[in-house]
């Protein structure tokens, strides 16, 4: 299964994001908790050209906390200010002003010095489709002040948006990047729903997630589906379909809506807390 998704929109965001970086103090890019590496764009540290960063693990509720510490850890080794949140809830994002400060010191200290005192910091964004930067922006700022979705791709075009009189953030689209090198990268973007679903095979991809889950997560399938080790991957989809009585006619089993239900079942966070990916040691 080859996975690759790179609209006209997303080239001509990046261009723009390009253009804009000269007016950036810093940049905040959220990543997914399950899949922090997979969903870091690496053009943006081509992008970033020595500006301070901070990376947000967004919807850490739904990953595994013991990996998201090894995450956190990684991405402080390589000079980044890092924070986990929950965008949804709140959790985290109120500390994230004294974050920016902190990013920022140097920048303030120096303003301090020419006698810069009221200029705010600008603060821009970044983070690839359906990784939650929308909600958590209307978390940051209390308000709605971007439109949100379930869906990949709703952000169109930059906002700015004031926090207060020493922050201002700028939102940009969500972008991917043109090609993947590793397809496991793809894979891990599919299972999250940073691909858009009508560009797989949901079918075949949860084969493939299940592959996952029963190598590294167990216990939590056997707890929430009934799940024996005899079974394969395709069994288990089989058993999901019988214990949730998806029917075709006939009473054939509709495995394919059972692959999307289970698949929906790990995006939301019923089956368990689970990370995709851990750090390799470098």
């Amino acid at each position: 299964m080859e996975f690759q998704w790179y609209p006209g929109h997303m080239s001509k965001a990046m261009r723009t994001m390009k253009e804009d970086i000269k007016l950036i103090d810093v940049i905040i890019e959220l990543v997914d908790a399950r899949v922090p590496l997979s969903s870091k764009n690496p053009d943006i540290d081509t992008l970033a050209n020595s500006k301070s960063r901070v990376i947000l693990l967004n919807k850490v509720d739904l990953a595994d906390p013991a990996v998201t510490k090894l995450w956190r850890e990684y991405y402080e080794e390589r000079g980044f200010y890092v924070s986990e949140v929950n965008a949804k809830t709140g959790q985290g994002v109120k500390n994230i002003q004294n974050i920016i400060n902190e990013a920022c010191k140097e920048k303030l200290e120096r303003n301090k010095k020419r006698g810069i005192l009221n200029r705010p910091l600008r603060a821009m964004t970044v983070g690839i489709p359906n990784v939650g930067k929308s909600t958590f922006i209307n978390s940051l700022s209390g308000k709605a002040a971007t439109k949100t979705g379930n869906k990949p791709g709703v952000t169109k075009g930059k906002q700015w948006i004031r926090l207060n009189k020493n922050i201002e953030l700028m939102d940009t689209p969500g972008v991917l990047w043109p090609k993947f090198e590793d397809q496991q990268i793809g894979m891990n973007l599919s299972f999250i729903g940073s691909i858009k679903d009508e560009l797989v095979n949901i079918y075949e991809l949860t084969v493939n997630l299940c592959d996952y889950l029963r190598e590294n997560y167990k216990d939590l399938l056997i707890e929430k589906y009934g799940y024996e080790e005899s079974m394969d991957s395709y069994a288990l989809i089989e058993k999901f379909a019988e214990n949730r009585k998806f029917l075709l006619p006939g009473g054939v089993l509709d495995v394919d809506k059972a692959a999307a239900a289970l698949l929906d079942d790990f995006r939301k966070g019923r089956i368990g807390k689970i990370s995709l990916e851990k750090p390799c040691s470098e």
